[in-house]
């Protein structure tokens, strides 16, 4: 890996950190700007990339740096949120995936491939909350309440977050197709 890639992976980690301490307390899932550091990275470091930076930031966080919304450490994995962490991941590699594929470019439709991501993240995300919330911490929620918590009280704002990003890569790539190659390797 070429200490670009390394630089662009390390930055795009720490953005996911910083976004991790701007939140919105809400019951039981918290509305951070986390997801604003997915999209991006996904968008413009690509696939790999990508979910490389978002997998080093929860690697981060399980060695007990407290990066997460709720403070780090091996024990976060039996957290209720833990699985919008591993949507991270996943979501930054269908971004980028998404975006190198069909070579998106407008606005629209890079706005599809952030929403793509947030669905994966959020289908994660509500996966691990029910699971957790019914072996963990032993206060089972309903599917309607995972969905309420889970999806429909965090979903506005994340959806707000989506079209500001898709706005801002639209605008951003044409000026920073340096970072990239065609392979999606920064150069």
């Amino acid at each position: 890996m070429k200490t670009k890639s390394m630089v662009l992976v390390a930055l795009f980690a720490a953005l996911t950190a910083i976004g991790g301490f701007i939140k919105v307390p809400i019951p039981y899932v918290p509305f951070t700007l986390q997801i604003v550091s997915v999209y991006l990275a996904g968008c413009l470091l690509g696939p790999k990339l990508g979910m490389l930076s978002q997998l080093v930031y929860v690697l981060i966080g399980l060695a007990g740096a407290p990066v997460f919304a709720e403070g780090g450490g091996p024990s976060y994995i039996f957290k209720p949120t833990f699985g919008y962490l591993i949507g991270f991941v996943l979501g930054a590699y269908v971004n980028g995936w998404l975006i190198k594929r069909f070579e998106l470019v407008k606005t629209f439709s890079i706005f599809l491939a952030n929403f793509a991501s947030l669905l994966v993240v959020y289908l994660l995300g509500c996966l691990w909350l029910y699971a957790a919330m019914k072996f963990i911490v032993e206060k089972p929620f309903t599917v309607a309440q995972t969905l309420l918590f889970g999806f429909l009280i965090p979903i506005p704002g994340d959806i707000l977050l989506c079209i500001i990003c898709s706005i801002i890569v639209a605008k951003m790539m044409p000026r920073t197709s340096f970072i990239m190659n065609k392979q999606g390797v920064a150069s």
